[in-house]
């Protein structure tokens, strides 16, 4: 069966590489592009896996990995948080939110994919 992936990303380069790399590897693709989408999303058609960027607009990617492990539909949905903020207290923070995996942009397509299918595996970061 299919893995099913969202993608929560404002930044249209990114959604698109993104989009077609995973789609190439086999996964399907959701893009929200705002955070209470995202949110809106995860919750409503629980993913396989969700790619969580930290600056979105409306509600950024802590808060949203926050409300998704207090609540019981998502708790254990493995996140790949993605984000341009590369400092060790941001990568803590999203541990700390409940965050599987954490990549810092710019990043190699394979490292994304390669987290993406260890993620879909069970794997945990």
């Amino acid at each position: 069966m299919t893995k099913r992936v969202l993608l929560a990303e404002d930044e249209p380069n990114i959604v698109e590489s993104l989009t077609f790399l995973l789609e190439r590897a086999g996964f399907e693709v959701a893009v929200e592009t705002d955070g209470r989408q995202a949110l809106k999303a995860a919750l409503a058609e629980t993913p396989d896996i969700l790619i969580l960027d930290v600056m979105l607009p409306e509600l950024d990617g802590y808060e949203i990995l926050r409300q998704l492990r207090a609540d019981r539909r998502a708790e254990a949905l493995p996140v790949l948080m993605l984000t341009a903020k590369g400092q060790r207290e941001d990568r803590e923070t999203a541990l700390e939110c409940g965050a599987d995996l954490f990549i810092t942009k710019p990043f190699s397509n394979s490292e994304i994919v390669a987290a993406v299918e260890q993620l879909s595996d069970g794997r945990p970061g």
